[in-house]
């Protein structure tokens, strides 16, 4: 990644001179903290992002989210950084037009993951992204409405290739494997393959309804916190301050000088936190932010 980030050092935009010196470095999670219910960056938030960016204060988003369902979400935004997707899984560098990988799942891994879910009766989604930046997901027929609404309302309508299951490769690049289903079920499977020592399960209640859950399996190594510490090392960050509300979210707050979490945050999370702020429905983080950097 060092050859990616090098490039950094030219830019002339004010996120890119604050890294010339001793700097905050901000890291968003998405879902639940940077987002509103609607799952959108509000107009408040927007300008405040304007902000933090005439000011020259450096900013980027670390999400369990994949790069194709973030993209639409981010665009226009100035998120000029690399971009944290998947976990730290994923590093997209948007100067560079570059992904980068850390941590893919291999073939034992994958089988590991799909033995359990189709032992459940469980559609497993597979999440492959090729050297040209092409996102695929590859599937077996669901068997569940919850499952075949996913793939008909959302899947279809993105830039992702989807093929059946058996056209997945022994050297496709996966970044991760997801699910959604009855919540009971997918909370013994979150049990069983966190004991695999290495897989990591992540998973939280379903837009759909409160009868579901969905989840996320990665590579154990794989986290936003790893990621987090690669970015300062390369950008000669002095002061990293994150904003998280879930799980997924322990490994950048253990490491973060600064950590914050949204009033709705998991309780783990509040624990770990410098500082609970206001709920991201309500602007939350923007509102501290403009307070924190008198904006």
């Amino acid at each position: 990644m060092s050859n990616i980030f090098s490039q950094y050092g030219h830019c002339i935009c004010p996120q890119q001179q604050a890294i010339k010196r001793p700097m905050d470095l901000i890291f968003f999670d998405l879902d639940g903290t940077l987002l509103n219910k609607a799952s959108e960056i509000s107009p408040f938030t927007r300008d405040t992002l304007s902000l933090l960016n005439k000011n020259g204060i450096a900013y980027t988003v670390a999400t369990g989210r994949t790069m194709l369902s973030a993209k639409g979400i981010l665009d226009g935004h100035d998120f000029e950084l690399p971009h944290i997707y998947n976990n730290g899984v994923t590093i997209w560098h948007p100067k560079a037009q570059q992904l980068s990988f850390e941590n893919l799942l291999d073939n034992s891994e994958i089988a590991a993951i799909l033995d359990v879910a189709l032992g459940q009766g469980i559609t497993p989604f597979v999440n492959a992204i090729d050297s040209e930046h092409h996102h695929f997901i590859f599937h077996p027929l669901p068997r569940h409405q919850v499952e075949k609404d996913l793939v008909e309302k959302y899947f279809s309508r993105t830039k992702a290739k989807i093929f059946g299951l058996e056209a997945l490769t022994q050297n496709s690049q996966v970044t991760n494997i997801s699910m959604i289903g009855d919540a009971k079920v997918i909370t013994k499977m979150w049990q069983e393959l966190n004991a695999n020592p290495n897989l990591i399960a992540y998973s939280g209640p379903a837009l759909e309804g409160e009868n579901f859950r969905w989840m996320d399996v990665h590579h154990r190594l794989a986290s936003k916190g790893s990621a987090v510490i690669n970015l300062k090392q390369q950008l000669g960050a002095s002061n990293i301050i994150c904003f998280g509300d879930s799980d997924n979210d322990v490994s950048m707050f253990e490491l973060a000088d600064e950590s914050y979490a949204p009033a709705n945050a998991k309780p783990a999370i509040k624990a770990l936190a410098s500082q609970v702020i206001g709920d991201h429905h309500e602007d939350g983080i923007a509102r501290f932010l403009r307070e924190r950097f008198s904006l």
